[in-house]
């Protein structure tokens, strides 16, 4: 396992504007052992090995090249041209093209949280304190030295995912990009309050006019998205682009080549009855006109080729996320990579090459090159190819109402009739999710290595297969999931390769859901693992850090539905060993909902564990807690699947 946390990990890609440089985000262990860090690689375009390009113990991320070719990073590292430098927050900084120091080029006091740009034009995000902003610095000294961290709220959301929102608000800046500093800094966007908070934005080519989704808070504690356009001079004017009661105006974001259109992705409000309906989204940027593109597919990432006249779309399809070609008139897309790959961090080149990251449930992320005609070719990487303890099969099943349900199986090596592997039936979160691509936090290969068979399912709800197979689950969530999962699980068990009286369930977020509703609505597994798990539906849903989204999809049946869904109801019924797991700072699920789970298994009797991490979100993200997190399931499945005497983790004594 410790070897297995310390394998570095490409996580984005950014092509240069004349397309002749490729620098990719690379995550690995800093020194300490305890943390990761980020750096900077250059990624040759000629088939020569990759290099790196910073480094710091504060790491670098975010790149983006000026239409200079320097490239712009963010980092909390300290500037040896300052005094005194403020560490703990983060700058923007510059690596020139023609080589020499990174040097800062930009710095708030609240950090710069993000940037893009568009001919000479640098616009970037920070954090503000409202007031006088001549006096912030002072203000947030002042706060930190009196030991005030309280916030007052007058409005909502107040928090997102991990972190408190508030006392300051997310701001947008230009500026020009320059040798040593940008130059002619404004804000864009005075006294915005909540709007720009977790916004996305791109800026045109010729550096004009930042695009934003704007937030608008609505009756009820609601809110809603629009699409602005502000300008990056003019005293950051703004209009809005597109905007329409019951929908959001969301990224990602792409703007033209030519600076005419801005893609984006229109949802619908979703209700009790009605599922949202997401659209690749065309708007005019001089007049605000908008049409719908892409067909039914639903975006991850959007790329416009060098033409304007079409798009690039990454969408999940059928357990894979391939690359679609989308003409930005509406016309039908028509899929462009083959294959059962995973693509992400999309890059156009002018002369119509892509270049991107592609990955797999049995393949970490690699740096491709794509041709127009759908081709890829491998591009050196600077992280190791791994070598897999298994194969990967699929498995696929009719549903009792005749829908077909498939699902990725992972065998582990030696199995067969003669030897065959106990089954981990893996449940995804989401619930709007598929399992299509290599994951780092929950790896089914760990499990391999130590014996097991991983079942892979997409049920009702996942993401790849049209509305009608989220349809199918809408507001009916454990019923319909548990019959789809049982089904496939059924399927695998007829494997000779897969032992039927060896099996285990386990999920995470939704996947956790499930696992909560299987362990009672069946006695057939001999162990559920549960993380970040909803538990009282009535309880999670005005306790999340998006109460608004769970008020439309329960609505006015609300009650009904958490009597007829919620988990908890079927506490009596639940005989199978639980393993409890969350973090205190799960702020999406927040950690009532474990307590409460972990409290109600303990008076009902029922043999369980409960493994906390106070300082982890809705995911494990630390490289010792990871450790940890794998170390204790394997332990409490050899207890209950393999029949094996219960050993605490080392990594625990």
């Amino acid at each position: 396992m410790r070897d297995y946390v310390g394998v570095p990990r490409l996580t984005s890609l950014r092509l240069s504007p004349d397309g002749n440089r490729l620098v990719g985000v690379v995550q690995a262990l800093n020194p300490d052992g305890k943390s990761y860090g980020t750096a900077l690689w250059e990624i040759p375009l000629d088939g020569r090995r990759p290099y790196r390009l910073t480094r710091s113990l504060k790491g670098e991320a975010g790149a983006e090249f000026t239409a200079a070719g320097d490239v712009l990073f963010g980092s909390r590292r300290p500037d040896p041209t300052v005094k005194d430098p403020d560490e703990e927050v983060s700058a923007l900084w510059l690596l020139p093209a023609g080589g020499g120091e990174a040097r800062q080029v930009a710095s708030r006091p609240g950090g710069i949280t993000g940037f893009a740009t568009g001919g000479p034009t640098v616009v970037f995000a920070s954090d503000v304190l409202p007031g006088d902003e001549s006096t912030e610095a002072e203000r947030r000294k002042a706060r930190k030295d009196a030991g005030i961290g309280a916030i007052l709220h007058e409005g909502y959301p107040v928090r997102h995912w991990d972190h408190d929102l508030g006392p300051g608000e997310t701001r947008l800046f230009s500026g020009t990009a320059g040798e040593d500093r940008l130059t002619d800094v404004m804000d864009l966007t005075p006294e915005p309050g909540g709007a720009l908070t977790n916004a996305s934005y791109e800026v045109t080519p010729d550096g004009s006019t930042a695009v934003v989704t704007w937030t608008v808070p609505l009756p009820g504690g609601d809110v809603r998205s629009e699409l602005v356009a502000i300008e990056t001079s003019n005293g950051g004017a703004r209009r809005v682009l597109a905007s329409e009661d019951g929908h959001d105006f969301e990224g990602p974001l792409a703007i033209s080549p030519d600076g005419r259109l801005v893609a984006c992705v229109r949802s619908s409000h979703a209700d009790t009855r009605t599922i949202p309906e997401v659209t690749l989204w065309i708007v005019d940027l001089a007049t605000g006109e908008g049409h719908a593109a892409g067909g039914g597919l639903w975006p991850t990432e959007v790329a416009w080729a060098p033409d304007s006249a079409s798009l690039y779309v990454i969408a999940d399809h059928r357990g894979r996320r391939p690359v679609f070609r989308a003409p930005a008139d509406g016309s039908e897309p028509v899929r462009l990579t083959p294959g059962d790959g995973a693509y992400s961090s999309l890059n156009a080149a002018p002369d119509g090459t892509l270049y991107a990251l592609r990955s797999a449930v049995d393949r970490p992320a690699g740096p491709v090159r794509i041709t127009a005609a759908g081709g890829t070719e491998d591009l050196p990487s600077p992280t190791p190819e791994l070598e897999l303890p298994g194969t990967l099969t699929e498995v696929a099943v009719t549903a009792d109402d005749g829908v077909e349900i498939r699902a990725w199986l992972v065998l582990p090596e030696g199995a067969s009739a003669e030897n065959p592997a106990p089954l981990l039936l893996w449940i995804h979160g989401g619930p709007l999710a598929s399992w299509n691509d290599w994951s780092w936090r929950w790896n089914p290969w760990i499990m391999a290595r130590h014996g097991y068979a991983v079942l892979l399912p997409d049920p009702c709800l996942s993401t790849g297969y049209g509305p009608e197979m989220i349809r199918r689950g809408w507001a009916n969530w454990g019923p319909r999931t548990h019959a789809d999962l049982m089904s496939v699980t059924d399927a695998a068990l007829e494997l000779p390769e897969v032992d039927a009286g060896r099996t285990a369930a386990m999920g995470g977020s939704f996947g956790g859901y499930m696992a909560n509703w299987v362990a009672g609505h069946t006695d057939r597994f001999k162990a559920i693992v549960t993380h970040a798990s909803l538990w009282h539906l009535d309880q999670f849903a005005g306790t999340t850090d998006a109460a608004m989204y769970w008020r439309r999809e329960f609505g006015e049946l609300g009650t009904e539905l958490y009597e007829k869904l919620s988990p908890h109801l079927s506490l009596e019924k639940i005989t199978t060993p639980m393993l409890v797991i969350h973090g205190d700072k799960d702020y999406r699920v927040p950690i009532g909902e474990g307590l409460r789970l972990w409290w109600d298994l303990q008076r009902s009797g029922v043999e369980s564990k409960f493994l906390y991490f106070p300082d982890e979100n809705h995911w494990v993200l630390k490289p010792g807690n990871a450790v940890v997190w794998y170390e204790t399931v394997l332990a409490f499945l050899a207890q209950h699947v393999l029949g094996q005497e219960w050993k605490r983790p080392d990594s625990l004594s």
